[in-house]
């Protein structure tokens, strides 16, 4: 495709290396032609590139196919999960799976892209709820002021939350920031 046939969110491969289209404008340079400013972030390590391409100049489109997944289990920095639909299991190590462990319980649904039958992307929920295990008991007349403290999950996440969160409360986490959102009904 060419370059001004671009979007955002849009995954290219570029010198053989895939990336999602974060930002692009559309620049007129005062001598030259117009071109368009990328942010590209690389969908292997994370990095964001700021890119320049002319107008006219072919990029390489890359279409990824997404299936819903279930979390299984981790295994040490393996991480195992299966398709819903063929119950084929793929095992992800910690680089490829991120944050996700520290979200997630066996059976959790998450949605997973995939590039010529490789994973690429792996898309958590938004939010998860999850068990407090262990978190300093109320202190009486904490009321006035917001002290959080800290509670242990039933992953092994620790997140802030506020001071009337007791051991075996539902809360429910973001996953994109890791803070404490509300108790889980």
């Amino acid at each position: 495709m060419r370059a001004s046939d671009m979007r955002k969110g849009q995954t290219v491969k570029i010198d053989g290396k895939l990336y999602a289209i974060v930002d692009y404008q559309h620049v007129k340079l005062g001598k030259g032609g117009a071109v368009y400013q990328t942010k590209l972030k690389s969908l292997t390590d994370g990095s964001i590139q700021n890119v320049r391409l002319r107008t006219e100049e072919m990029v390489e489109q890359a279409f990824l196919d997404k299936r819903t997944y279930e979390y299984l289990y981790s295994s040490g920095s393996e991480h195992i999960l299966m398709d819903t639909t063929t119950y084929d299991q793929i095992t992800l190590d910690d680089d490829a799976f991120g944050d996700g462990p520290k979200y997630l319980k066996p059976n959790s649904q998450l949605q997973v892209s995939m590039y010529e039958g490789k994973p690429v992307i792996v898309d958590l929920p938004n939010t998860v709820d999850l068990e407090v295990t262990d978190t300093p008991p109320e202190i009486r007349g904490a009321t006035a002021t917001n002290q959080p403290k800290p509670a242990t999950l039933e992953t092994g996440l620790v997140v802030q939350v506020p001071s009337f969160i007791k051991v075996g409360d539902v809360i429910r986490v973001d996953t994109r920031s890791g803070e404490y959102l509300t108790r889980a009904k």
